[in-house]
């Protein structure tokens, strides 16, 4: 793509996403409540990324100043592709570690000891939405403390790793959000470190939103950051800065591999002594071998002109009339809004020409904002008319908080099945709709992307276009021969496109050599990568595997459910997983009760036994230093380097060196600094 394409797509981005979210993880309470806000008066988080997964710890303590004793209710965004289980509540100063039970008898027995006034905790996945934390009681003038522990497989994009903390709710529930008002306000201390222990060498990192994050480069693998007050004893007599204490901005956190890293397989896998069955993580990172697309394109540009763009209207005109003034001459466009229901403003397709841009943005301007969300006679307009002799695509930017029409996920996925059309969706805030953004996107063999208010944007739309402009691989499947595999489970593969990796979770037996080979096809052309990698029988670090493959194998139940509708097999089938691997679902929750109540309803602690497991292989892993995971060392499967933003050793992009500088900046400063 030329620079003048990729500017065209930054500016329309950037002026298309910068709306500002109004509601931010905190303590809730009914709108018309007479009593004061309970408080928040400690919130750290400390996050390791290693192994290509991330484990966030969360503590928290919450105060109640009343005179009455009262309930805290904390509602806080789902992170993406966040498996939680762990969950911890101090009972009378002795930590007490919750065990996932089936949701609706959780919340009965949580019912049961909060009328009777026992110590008890809740928390509950809200669908998508949020996940909300109750804990009964907080004594009058007393506080009490938690920590939630969540796992999340981490991937690396084009050379680059991106870490949410999300804290932006979004606010789409409107009904929910008239009902409570929240307390996002951290009274004493609020503090967030994060160390990334790299199994190749990274070469920068970066936090957009906190310029005042604090960085420390340990070696060419590992750095540390920290956001907010410094855990001693002076903390509460110097709080952190004031912009800090509000629990309203994503903390977001990229870091870069080195460029020219060869394409790599990765494995890491666990067996308890004494079993039979082992689970594993494979990631295969292709090489740089897809080529640039030929040929003209057709864009069509789907947009949200409900009443709540009502504030974002301008600008989405402003950012469509610059990105519709960049595009090739042989290119065509159409634009479809949609609020009650969807309108095609150009009328078809149009040439890229002065005047049908002009025409085009003046009936953009006139329509104006109004109605609801109907998400799908947008799409349904946008699949309409397409040209079999071109390349087409659409461009789909939404929270797909649909309230308007059809709105069932499984008649989206219907409506985009064998339609030769790409849909590339940036997905607008934490509480977007992501089960249905990213189920649209796979079904048309497209990709998505979460965008925060705290992205660098110009990133995003890199990574977006490398991907847009290059050929991508299809119809992929991987083969294991040599050991026995089982249950093999992995993110959506349909295509594979530049800069992506492939992950796989999986059960194994014995131990030795196994064949892998991976097969797909370019431009209809069949292509195939092989190695041999060793599968060893003694790795005892990585118990966080078991959660992380029943998570996948749940995701791959629910996606089931979504073309062949909810039946009671698989609610029982996910039920189970997540009870014996401790996971919260839309069907289970995590219950903490006093030690005897556990007895009293014959809930077995086998949580807190995985609990231990893992925190003692945590301890274990960090006083080491980050291991090398490849897996192909003797036989590479891949023979190019890896995509990444340096260009992997050729000519450098502009665009691409300016986020290289900008990551590379905190390090500059610092020995800047030193010098002076």
């Amino acid at each position: 793509m030329r620079i003048s394409n990729c500017k065209a797509a930054l500016a329309f981005t950037t002026l298309l996403l910068s709306s500002t979210f109004a509601y931010s993880a905190g303590l809730l309470k009914p709108s018309n409540a007479s009593y004061q806000d309970l408080q928040i008066k400690t919130h750290d988080v400390h996050v390791i990324v290693q192994d290509g997964y991330s484990r966030t710890e969360v503590e928290q303590t919450f105060f109640n100043p009343n005179q009455q004793e009262l309930e805290a209710l904390y509602s806080f965004p789902v992170p993406q592709g966040a498996a939680v289980g762990e969950f911890t509540y101090w009972i009378n100063g002795q930590a007490v570690t919750a065990e996932v039970v089936e949701k609706g008898r959780a919340k009965q027995i949580y019912q049961q000891q909060k009328e009777a006034g026992n110590n008890t905790a809740l928390v509950e996945q809200d669908s998508y939405k949020t996940f909300d934390v109750k804990v009964f009681p907080i004594a009058p003038q007393d506080q009490v403390k938690i920590r939630l522990v969540y796992l999340q497989q981490e991937q690396i994009d084009t050379g680059l790793g991106r870490y949410v903390y999300p804290l932006e709710e979004g606010g789409v529930d409107e009904a929910r959000n008239s009902f409570w008002t929240r307390n996002d306000t951290v009274q004493e201390r609020f503090s967030f470190t994060m160390d990334i222990r790299s199994s190749y060498p990274l070469d920068g990192v970066r936090l957009p939103a906190h310029p005042d994050a604090q960085y420390t480069q340990i070696d060419d693998q590992q750095w540390q950051i920290s956001i907010g007050s410094n855990n001693n004893e002076q903390e509460n007599l110097n709080p952190a800065p004031e912009s800090s204490l509000k629990l309203d901005k994503d903390i977001l956190v990229y870091w870069r591999h080195k460029p020219d890293l060869p394409g790599s397989v990765d494995l890491i896998s666990y067996r308890e002594p004494g079993k039979k069955q082992g689970t594993f993580k494979l990631t295969l990172t292709p090489g740089d071998d897809l080529a640039l697309n030929q040929g003209q394109r057709d864009w069509i540009f789907v947009l949200d002109k409900s009443g709540s763009m009502a504030a974002k209207y301008q600008t989405l005109i402003e950012g469509v009339r610059q990105a519709l003034a960049k595009l090739p001459a042989n290119d065509r466009f159409r634009i479809i809004t949609f609020n009650n229901q969807a309108q095609d403003i150009t009328s078809g397709y149009q040439a890229v020409t002065a005047e049908n841009v002009e025409n085009s943005l003046n009936k953009l301007q006139a329509a104006g904002v109004s109605g609801g969300t109907n998400l799908y006679s947008g799409i349904e307009k946008a699949i309409k008319k397409l040209d079999a002799d071109r390349a087409s695509a659409i461009v789909l930017v939404s929270d797909g908080v649909a309230n308007v029409g059809v709105t069932e996920k499984k008649s989206f996925l219907k409506l985009l099945d064998k339609k030769d059309v790409r849909l590339y969706s940036f997905i607008m805030g934490n509480s977007a709709n992501r089960p249905l953004l990213e189920g649209m996107s796979n079904i048309s063999n497209g990709f998505y992307a979460a965008v925060s208010n705290s992205d660098d944007l110009m990133g995003q739309v890199m990574l977006a276009t490398s991907k847009m402009t290059h050929q991508a691989m299809r119809d992929i499947k991987l083969n294991i021969d040599g050991i026995k595999i089982s249950e093999l489970s992995h993110e959506d593969f349909n295509s594979l496109y530049r800069g992506q990796q492939l992950t796989f979770f999986g059960h194994y037996y014995g131990q030795g050599a196994a064949e892998v080979e991976l097969t797909g096809k370019v431009n209809g052309q069949k292509v195939s990568y092989k190695t041999e990698i060793d599968f060893n029988n003694g790795q005892t670090l990585h118990p966080e595997l078991e959660r992380l493959w029943a998570y996948s194998k749940i995701k791959q139940l629910e996606k089931e459910m979504d073309y062949l509708g909810e039946s009671a097999d698989s609610k029982q089938a996910i039920q189970e997983l997540a009870v014996k691997y401790g996971l919260v679902t839309n069907y289970t929750s995590l219950l903490v009760v006093e030690e005897q109540v556990f007895e009293q309803f014959a809930i077995k602690q086998t949580n807190k036994q995985r609990v231990a497991k893992e925190q003692a292989a945590q301890q274990q892993k960090i006083q080491q230093p980050p291991a090398d995971n490849r897996a192909d060392h003797k036989q590479p499967m891949f023979s190019s380097p890896k995509p990444s933003f340096a260009g992997g050793g050729g000519a450098v992009h502009p665009l691409w060196m300016l986020l290289l500088v900008m990551l590379k900046l905190p390090s500059l400063l610092r020995k800047q600094s030193k010098k002076a």
